[in-house]
Formats: structure tokens, sequence, C-alpha cells
């Protein structure tokens, strides 16, 4: 199944995307994902991220499932934000790791040589 965003609309502090999903035969549905706009700020998600999560949300849901529509939930939210968490410190680990020590001679691939 491929989903395809077709668009969004403002629903009292949700943000509402709809999808329409293809199957391999190529029949077509519609299906809709809910987020609420509010956690999205507790968790530091930001609303660009929102189309991309939402799909992930529907592609996780299996094909076997008839529901339309979907909620992004607190939990989906929470773990997100601790998987990216957890992805920024390992990058920032990584980048503290890769520094070498300064050497006596800094600057001298471009200075001119000291004349005595």
């Amino acid at each position: 199944m491929q989903f395809t965003l077709i668009g969004f609309k403002q629903d009292t502090g949700f943000r509402v995307f709809a999808f329409e999903g293809t199957a391999a035969d190529r029949t077509r549905n519609e299906y809709t994902v809910r987020a609420d706009l509010a956690l999205t700020r507790k968790y530091g998600i930001r609303v660009q991220e929102l189309p991309l999560l939402c799909r992930g949300l529907l592609e996780r849901s299996g094909e076997g499932e008839q529901a339309s529509t979907l909620t992004f939930t607190e939990e989906e939210m929470c773990l997100h934000a601790r998987t990216c968490t957890a992805a920024r410190d390992a990058a920032a680990q990584k980048r503290k790791s890769t520094r070498r020590p300064p050497t006596n001679q800094t600057g001298s691939g471009w200075r001119a040589p000291q004349q005595s």
C-alpha cells in the first residue's frame, strides 16, 4: 500500500491529514490521521514533520486493518521525541570524540616560515 498526502484541515486544535492509499491492485481508499497540535508542541515535534509521521503511522498500521481514521497518539509522539533525542545525543557524542588535540604548529600550513 502506498500513501499519498492529499491535503489537511484544521479542526479545533487538531491537524487532520487526508491520505489516499493505493493498493497493489490499484484500488484506492481515503484515510485520515488526526494529530493534536498541543501535544506536538509538548514533545517538540515541528508541524512540518507531521505529514511524514502520519504517513508512517498509516504504513505501520498494516494493509489488513480497515480503519480509515487514525490518531497520532501521545505515546507515538513520545516515542518519536525519545528517538530524536537519542539520535541527537549520539551525533553530539560522535562529534566530540572525533576532535583532535591542537598541535604546536597550529596555522603553519598557511603562514609563511619565520626567519631567525
